[in-house]
């Protein structure tokens, strides 16, 4: 497997390479050699419709299938940019995403220019290329041999230090910001994710998941070039094709992110459920329950990792990470769970005899690279976002968790997951793994809501399965079964949303439910203002109880 320090040297690597490449949806099935060919080709296009006294970034609003990874493998040729242009964005939002990484070249699909028809978008406003149309096709066909010749050769030489992608940032906590991976930190990530997730040539990898995030090419793509694996490339995950996919496909390997798991989990059983080639499945934020229960049903081992765009901290499950846990520490990080307020390093966490953690008040606290942020490439013109993440020469997370004693992670959630409920600070992360385990909940977040006393009280957003209805009282039970629910972790408040809003990644978010708190039209319950009463509806008899009753309490109590 080739030590490459570059992606283009290791496409050039894969140019005489006869074996399986691509899979598309339609069958058509590519080796690598034929697909650094077209993206030579396409590179050499490319290269003459670009400004290059300025940025050279190339915007791509496709779905992800053999153009997308052409102009991949192009850019990475040519040392052009590639930015990810999520689709679900629209209007002046779309927009302003492309012209703030300024964008000069836009490719796309019919599809995706009905999407950027009549917008403002800087110096690629008239440099837009349809790759479904004609033109398109004349654009490649023109391209000399001898051109395709010239930029191989200078492909070689193109430095590890080139900036290959601008990937926004899932914007699950607000506006997404354009994260830096340069050619050399994309074929370290390839080399590594490889080599610990066990990545082989006979390996055929389906790619769910978007093109346009860092999951699909850092996690399945450039691990898979590095090795020769095949990609097998879904225009966008489906629920019910998945298993369809995988099969037809024989593929041995898959990525997730956030909600995929529940979602193939909410899918009718069927006998063939454990009919595929699939052998392990690796992603983020799949709770444990999730994952167990498609280990169960599917039979596949869903490898947790963790890791974001930005790459300050990595984290990757070793043979003997315990049941539930990222990993250890990486190696060549000082990674540490400090206090955000001291910046001193939390006390490790405690469990009981039945594993579950007693002392997550003192445990929690945000993921911390001490030996800095080198692996971080910054933000696209964002230094006040760098200097957020890189404070006091440490690379911060924004993300909870806690560590055992023997030194492995767990994830508790983001950074603004945090509660005050009666003075006490608790993370959602740790309620939200015991609320999920309850039978009739698909997917619960959770969060706090101003209360007229001070401080917040938890409510629970809760997706119920297929059919299911939300039983006030058999929750209240079940809640007392719950030997690991801290005494103030049950929530006052649960609403029960048709679907949990995500972002295009797929993860779940919150910043539209916490706006909203208890004004919203979706049916919520809640059990007093002692939280000792069985689930009722929350109406507007209640809300005025709670609103006068919390502020009598505000009144009455002793200076």
């Amino acid at each position: 497997m080739p030590e490459a320090v570059s992606i283009a040297e290791l496409l050039l690597s894969r140019a005489n390479d006869h074996g399986l490449g691509l899979i598309e949806p339609n069958g058509t099935r590519w080796s690598w050699g034929q697909l650094v060919e077209d993206s030579a080709r396409i590179a050499a296009a490319a290269g003459p419709l670009l400004d290059w006294s300025n940025p050279p970034h190339i915007g791509v609003l496709l779905p992800n299938g053999k153009e997308y990874l052409d102009w991949l493998g192009a850019a990475a040729l040519l040392g052009a940019t590639i930015v990810g242009v999520n689709p679900t964005r629209r209007g002046e939002q779309l927009a302003a995403d492309i012209r703030s990484v300024d964008c000069q070249l836009l490719v796309t699909d019919e599809e995706g220019a009905a999407l950027l028809h009549g917008l403002e978008l800087g110096a690629a406003t008239n440099n837009i290329l349809q790759v479904d149309a004609p033109s398109y096709a004349e654009l490649l066909h023109d391209v000399e041999p001898s051109d395709i010749d010239a930029l191989i050769d200078d492909a070689a030489g193109i430095d590890p230090s080139t900036l290959l992608l601008l990937l926004f940032t899932s914007g699950t906590t607000g506006t997404p910001k354009a994260v830096r991976c340069t050619q050399g930190r994309l074929a370290t990530i390839a080399r590594t994710a490889g080599a610990n997730y066990g990545f082989s040539r006979d390996d055929i990898c389906y790619c769910p998941m978007p093109l346009f995030h860092g999951n699909a090419i850092m996690a399945l793509w450039a691990p898979a070039l590095w090795s020769g694996a095949a990609v097998a490339p879904a225009p966008k995950f489906t629920a019910s094709g998945w298993l369809r996919d995988v099969q037809r496909t024989k593929a041995t390997k898959f990525t997730y992110v956030g909600k995929a798991i529940s979602y193939l989990l909410a899918t009718p059983p069927s006998t063939g459920d454990r009919d595929h080639c699939v052998a392990m499945g690796f992603g983020t934020e799949a709770s444990l329950a999730h994952r167990d229960a498609f280990a169960s049903r599917f039979g596949i081992r869903l490898i947790e990792g963790y890791g974001s765009s930005e790459g300050g901290i990595n984290v990757i499950a070793t043979p003997d990470t315990p049941h539930g846990a990222l990993g250890p520490c990486p190696p060549g990080m000082d990674v540490l769970v400090v206090d955000p307020l001291t910046s001193i390093e939390c006390p490790r966490a405690r469990f009981d005899a039945h594993g579950q953690l007693t002392n997550a008040h003192e445990a929690i606290g945000e993921l911390v690279n001490t030996s800095g942020g080198a692996r971080f490439e910054g933000y696209y013109e964002r230094p006040d976002a760098e200097a957020e993440r890189l404070r006091n020469g440490w690379y911060w997370s924004g993300d909870l968790a806690y560590r055992d004693a023997a030194g492995f992670f767990y994830f508790a959630g983001r950074n603004g997951d945090w509660l005050r409920v009666d003075s006490e600070n608790m993370a959602a992360g740790p309620i939200e793994a015991v609320l999920s385990r309850y039978p009739n909940f698909a997917s619960v977040l959770v969060f706090g809501v101003p209360s007229p006393a001070g401080g917040e009280e938890v409510l629970a957003a809760v997706e119920l399965i297929e059919g299911a209805t939300f039983n006030g009282a058999d929750f209240s039970l079940w809640l007392t079964d719950q030997a690991d629910l801290g005494t103030k972790w049950a929530p006052m408040f649960v609403r029960v949303v048709e679907q949990l809003p995500i972002t295009a990644t797929g993860k779940l978010t919150k910043v539209g439910l916490k706006a909203e708190g208890l004004d919203t039209l979706d049916p919520i319950y809640w059990t007093g203002l002692r939280r000792t009463a069985v689930y009722e509806v929350f109406d507007e008899a209640a809300k005025a109880q709670f609103v006068s009753g919390a502020s009598s309490a505000v009144e009455q109590s002793p200076e």
